[in-house]
């Protein structure tokens, strides 16, 4: 079963984020200069440890996605045909699992993607949660996310959380400093890999990428370590076959400068109906203002 951009279930289960989020506290973990001044300029950077105690909760809340995806949003098996092992994904399920609610709510993240982004405020935009089985050989393409997303902006974070412990041979790359270079990429499919129908010129093919070239970020990570990185990143893995389990948890963040944006394509997530024009910031109902938290 392959549902990928089409939700399996409503993704919005909260009338009012606001409400719930006024109700909790995120607590603050101080990140150093360098490790700030090291994001801005890769686009990428590694907290060792940052997460220890939500590696547990996390990979519950993925096994229910797992076992049952299709009562969760937009589930994506992106093993094609004769290919082998599972390689799943699944984003916007932090209102249906518990565990995922949990730490958008009350995890030190929001405090640590205002830091990276340099933003006073951190808003939280979705869930991915991803895992690829033992023997899979599937490569994740080489992509950066802002242009799947309605959204615009250069204050951005994804903050991904490993599950389980990962070599460098089958790690998510990252193209150093990349985030910088101005342009903007036709996002693509993980499964097929032919990119998005879209119908805006300034989008660009993806360039040849030497995976182990002197310009490659890639890190071994144990679990509750995370990897940090800008939307604009562009990023991916080799078909190394993957030798024991890896999952991993990340949640987006938008900070001062992000508004929405109209795309003249496919977007993922589909977020249709959000009642916003281009231009206008995303609204706090739905994607909610957790950091300072005094502004919930």
């Amino acid at each position: 079963m392959t549902v990928g951009n089409e939700s399996a279930a409503q993704w919005r289960a909260i009338d009012d984020v606001r409400i719930l989020a006024a109700s909790t506290r995120r607590p603050f973990a101080e990140l150093g200069t360098a490790t700030i001044k090291a994001f801005q300029r890769d686009g990428v950077v590694v907290l060792r440890q940052a997460f220890p105690s939500w590696v547990e909760p996390l990979r519950s809340g993925l096994e229910r996605n797992l076992n049952n995806p299709d009562k969760y949003a937009f589930p994506c098996e992106s093993i094609q045909g004769t290919e082998t092992g599972r390689f799943f994904d699944s984003y916007c399920n932090w209102q249906l699992i518990p565990e995922y609610l949990l730490f958008v709510l009350t995890s030190d993240a929001a405090s640590i993607a205002a830091q990276l982004m340099a933003s006073d405020t951190a808003q939280f935009f979705h869930d991915h949660a991803f895992s690829k089985e033992q023997g899979t050989e599937k490569a994740t393409p080489w992509h950066h996310d802002l242009p799947y997303y309605c959204l615009d902006g250069t204050q951005t974070v994804s903050i991904y959380v490993a599950l389980d412990r990962t070599p460098t041979q089958t790690g998510v790359r990252f193209v150093k400093g990349s985030h910088q270079n101005g342009k903007t990429y036709r996002p693509r499919n993980f499964g097929a890999g032919d990119e998005y129908t879209q119908d805006d010129p300034t989008l660009l093919p993806i360039p040849e990428i030497d995976p182990h070239g002197a310009d490659i970020f890639v890190e071994a990570l144990e679990p509750g370590d995370a990897v940090c990185f800008d939307f604009r990143t562009l990023h991916g893995t080799t078909a190394e076959p993957i030798a024991s389990r890896r999952r991993a948890f990340s949640t987006r963040w938008l900070g001062d400068d992000v508004r929405y944006l109209e795309r003249q394509g496919e977007t993922s997530p589909p977020l249709d109906g959000l009642g916003l024009q281009s231009g206008e910031v995303m609204r706090h109902d739905w994607f909610p203002l957790l950091w300072p938290p005094s502004n919930d």
